[in-house]
């Protein structure tokens, strides 16, 4: 059995760590560096970045950000947030990330993804699914397909994508691993959507990264019994409830098998 990881995610905004509700009312979370180290020295297995407003705002990813946090990080390190091209995404990969997550380049124009994994390896194009309950979605699905739809521009934009498509369509391009995040849940602390887990997982068999919506261990617990292959959380880790070792022997206790 493969061991899952905890992954602590960092929403970054100008040089900062920010968290909200649905990708809305930032507030300050702390420094960037800071956070990656602590992280790290609680045992986080990788960390995640994600300038939460270089798409919106039309910017590019702070480099600078990444190449500060690299300094004093030695796990794994995804990237995401401004990523138009596979030139940005080289950008990113020099500045220190070990793999580039691209999410509403990869909508507009999904060859993106190949051309990361043709150029940089497949483990290195990571695809971000922000996913909402489509507002006239049926109570029931045999499959997931109709519920959830893809939305793109930090929760800003529905597209009407379905999400089981989209999830298919992304691996056969070359996507080597999924964040899925539950935009309905994001920052609720309601729990991750497990629904939109398995409908996902059902259909592919790259790596799922579960996000969005975790108050608790027990949280990381369900989405890993879902089907997710790794869970990511911020609020919980942010707010100093839980580190991430705290988080990793309830895991434990809980027959899952974790890097110690």
């Amino acid at each position: 059995m493969i061991a899952t990881r905890v992954i602590p995610c960092l929403d970054c905004r100008d040089g900062r760590v920010v968290k909200g509700v649905k990708f809305q009312n930032l507030r300050d979370a702390g420094s960037p560096v800071e956070l990656a180290a602590a992280y790290e020295a609680q045992g986080a297995d990788e960390l995640v970045i994600l300038d939460v407003s270089a798409t919106p705002e039309g910017k590019g990813h702070a480099l600078d950000t990444v190449r500060a946090v690299r300094n004093v990080l030695s796990i794994p390190l995804t990237v995401g947030g401004g990523v138009r091209t596979t030139d940005d995404a080289s950008a990113l990969l020099l500045a220190g990330a070990d793999k580039v997550s691209v999410n509403t380049a990869a909508v507009k124009e999904p060859k993106i993804i190949s051309d990361i994994a043709d150029r940089f390896g497949r483990q290195c194009a990571i695809v971000a699914i922000d996913a909402a309950r489509k507002l006239d979605a049926p109570s029931q699905s045999a499959d997931g397909r109709g519920i959830f739809e893809v939305v793109i521009q930090s929760g800003k934009v529905r597209t009407g994508i379905d999400v089981i498509d989209w999830a298919k369509r992304i691996t056969e391009l070359g996507a080597g691993e999924i964040l899925l995040t539950s935009f309905d849940r994001d920052g609720t602390r309601s729990g991750y959507d497990l629904e939109l887990l398995r409908a996902v997982r059902a259909v592919v068999t790259v790596p799922i990264i579960a996000s969005g919506g975790a108050a608790h261990a027990m949280h990381l617990v369900e989405a890993l019994q879902a089907g997710a292959d790794a869970v990511l959380a911020a609020s919980i880790f942010h707010d100093g409830e839980k580190t991430v070792g705290d988080v990793k022997k309830t895991l434990a206790e809980n027959g899952i098998r974790v890097r110690t």
